[in-house]
């Protein structure tokens, strides 16, 4: 392929979104090269700390546990108090949180505050994913979604590169830098990022014409909730990554090295891959998509129980790596399909709530498998899960409508935010509007017709005088005239 060629594929790729969209995107892409609590926490505390590896897993658990709770806070805050709101209290929190992790040194302490790190950092997800399904067109959404997935793993990679050679140094100044990254996100949103979320239209009473997403109604969602449970799934197989296959090559006697070689493929192919396979993707069959991933992840991890060298680890991991180029994007894309306008961040919270528990159940599962079993079973569930997950997409696509692009009022509205106007009126405030105008149009008619009455006022009173006598001569001629 032509450098031209190149060039005009990486143009056509970001071309289209709005300014709002890669503002939000500098973003995660800040937030996650400060990523050092996630990556170093366990060590931190064992090496640093002197603690036991059954206290790191506990802090590890509390700190997975915050972000369960936070995955529904975080999407209910989306919906009453806004996008922009939840992302500056989450983040601000986050900084917060994180700085004073790295100077308390009681057990209790440390735990109790890894849990509220772990809640405030993981309650900004589901804005972040609200806003951009508010700001983005419909068919522009499956690469958005892919860009954002590809800052969030480019951002990871750097960091994990750049934080091992910090906490060499001192792991404060890695709590200290993540808290100043996190900092920096915060006051991006700030300045540079508008309220995006759409108001609920109303009655001429001013009465909200919509009724009310509560979380009762997001359960009640019965084809939604499906896509919830699939992605539990789906979550479970790509958690062995960082849980069942380190495991797993170690009982093998693979070192940590061997292990950082192999899991580092699925990086790079991440960064290398994602826009191009996007575009490949972006306006093919979802259900297709989401079916072949599915599929392909479950049997990428089952053809680990063959794998005797880094080399074939190596491959297991190209497999699997690509079903989560192809699935993250689109399974984000079908979430807001299923999503109501005015509860997106409610049933963004409920999506996210399946990774943070996968993410939880999944070591749990790891452990108890290949401690009873071995790791062969480890990997043919896997390709189990995948081949049900792959049935259920299948079954639950079936029927759904194909996604209409947005109204031009709506649009427009898009349109205003992304530019950084501000949802100042919302679709069904135009409307009003224009009903309004509608109104004061008729008005300023009837002075118009009045004030060029005046100026005709003769010709016309002759013309009417002359039609009026010619009608009554004519109606009375119709009436003396027999049938």
């Amino acid at each position: 392929m032509s450098v031209a060629s190149l060039r005009r594929a990486a143009r056509d790729s970001v071309s289209g979104l709005p300014p709002a969209f890669w503002w939000l995107w500098t973003s995660t892409l800040v937030n996650r090269l400060g990523a050092f609590v996630a990556t170093f926490m366990a060590l931190y505390l064992t090496l640093e700390g002197g603690y036991s590896a059954s206290y790191a897993g506990l802090v590890a658990a509390l700190h997975g546990l915050g972000g369960v709770v936070s995955s529904l806070g975080g999407g209910v805050m989306a919906d009453r108090l806004g996008r922009r709101p939840t992302l500056l209290i989450a983040q601000t929190s986050t900084a917060v949180s994180v700085a004073v992790l790295g100077f308390v040194h009681h057990p209790v302490s440390i735990a109790a505050v890894a849990f509220v790190v772990g809640m405030a950092s993981n309650a900004s997800r589901p804005a972040v994913q609200a806003m951009m399904a508010d700001i983005v067109k419909p068919e522009d959404r499956v690469r958005a979604f892919s860009l954002n997935y590809w800052a969030i793993n480019l951002g990871f990679a750097l960091s994990s590169a750049g934080a091992g050679f910090i906490a060499e140094y001192s792991y404060l100044a890695g709590f200290l830098g993540e808290a100043a990254m996190t900092l920096i996100c915060a006051i991006v949103v700030f300045v540079k990022l508008p309220e995006s979320r759409p108001e609920r239209p109303t009655t001429t009473k001013g009465e909200p014409d919509e009724p009310q997403v509560s979380m009762a109604t997001v359960l009640r969602d019965k084809r939604f909730m499906s896509v919830v449970c699939l992605s539990f799934l789906i979550a479970l197989i790509f958690m062995q990554g960082h849980v069942g296959l380190p495991l797993a090559m170690g009982a093998d006697g693979f070192s940590s090295a061997d292990f950082g070689l192999a899991i580092a493929v699925n990086g790079v192919l991440i960064v290398a891959l994602q826009i191009p396979v996007t575009r490949f993707i972006e306006h093919r069959d979802p259900r297709l998509l989401l079916v072949v991933s599915a599929v392909l992840a479950g049997y990428g991890f089952g053809l680990t129980a063959f794998a005797g060298s880094i080399a074939v680890y190596a491959l297991t991991v190209c497999v699997w790596t690509l079903a989560e180029i192809v699935n993250a994007p689109t399974q984000t894309g079908l979430v807001v399909r299923l999503s109501p306008v005015h509860g997106r961040g409610r049933y963004q919270g409920m999506y996210t709530l399946s990774w943070s528990v996968a993410a939880l159940v999944a070591p749990l599962m790891a452990g108890f498998v290949i401690d009873r079993y071995g790791a062969e079973w480890l990997w043919g569930m896997c390709a189990a899960l995948g081949t049900v997950a792959g049935l259920g997409y299948w079954l639950l696509m079936r029927g759904l409508e194909p996604e209409e692009s947005m109204p031009e009022a709506g649009q427009k509205v898009a349109e205003d935010v992304a530019q950084g106007v501000g949802p100042e009126k919302s679709a069904p405030e135009v409307g009003l509007e224009l009903g309004k105008g509608a109104d004061g149009i008729a008005p300023e008619l009837g002075k118009g017709v009045e004030d060029v009455a005046p100026e005709l006022g003769p010709e016309l009173g002759s013309r009417e005088s002359r039609e009026g006598e010619q009608a009554a001569a004519g109606k009375d001629d119709r009436a003396v005239t027999p049938a």
